[in-house]
């Protein structure tokens, strides 16, 4: 039994104890701006910002079950997923698809009113806070990652890349908007949003199948 000396465990119990920081902190971010998103996306009638206040809330059981993988990892070492995983990426997928269903269904019939947001500009404010945000949960998971050879938590960061694109969409089409004030930019950037959120949802129950860890590109390194 080959026994690893102080100085390596104690990194790795600090390695574990800020991966699960990271893990908290997106859960926490994601109920923040999916709350935020929700409340302003209704009341700017911007069926965009609205999806994706939806999508992060969406994003926060996928998180739950994050946390739990990194707690499980540090106690044992495994990283195939348990029961509970399991069931919080199937509820995961479930709910995507769900969202993009109603996220299609609304834009097409938004497209066909001519309807039009009273304003998307706390779309463009929270696109970018969640762009800068998105980009630093990335490279932090990705250092933590790497240092713990684990390619669970690779696969989370890449997995959060899916958010940033997701911001990115909903950047361009507030932009957009703001810029041409043509209606059909919110709902051309919901149906973006809707293709992410489908994406997302059916490589959730990859995951839950053991045939992927990553929720978001079919290449995770």
């Amino acid at each position: 039994m080959v026994t690893l000396p102080l100085k390596l465990i104690e990194k790795k119990a600090s390695l574990y104890k800020l991966a699960s920081a990271l893990a908290l902190i997106t859960i926490f971010y994601n109920t923040l701006e999916g709350l935020v998103s929700v409340i302003l996306g209704l009341k700017d009638e911007t069926i965009a910002l609205f999806g994706f206040g939806v999508d992060s809330f969406v994003e926060v059981i996928s998180g739950v079950g994050i946390w739990h993988m990194v707690r499980r990892m540090r106690q044992n070492g495994t990283a195939s997923h348990d029961k509970f995983e399991r069931t919080a990426l199937k509820v995961t997928g479930t709910s995507f698809y769900l969202l993009t269903f109603g996220l299609i269904i609304t834009a097409l019939i938004n497209l066909y009113q001519g309807h039009k947001p009273e304003t998307t500009l706390w779309g463009i404010v929270i696109a970018v806070i969640s762009i800068l945000s998105m980009w630093m949960l990335i490279h932090y998971k990705i250092k933590v990652g790497k240092q713990l050879n684990s390619q669970a938590i690779l696969a989370d960061a890449n997995c959060t890349k899916a958010c940033m694109y997701l911001s990115v969409v909903l950047f361009l089409s507030s932009a957009g908007y703001e810029i041409t004030k043509i209606g059909g930019m919110d709902s051309i950037g919901a149906i973006g949003i809707a293709f992410f959120s489908f994406k997302e949802g059916r490589e959730s129950f990859q995951k839950a199948r053991g045939d992927m860890f990553c929720n978001c590109n079919d290449d995770c390194h």
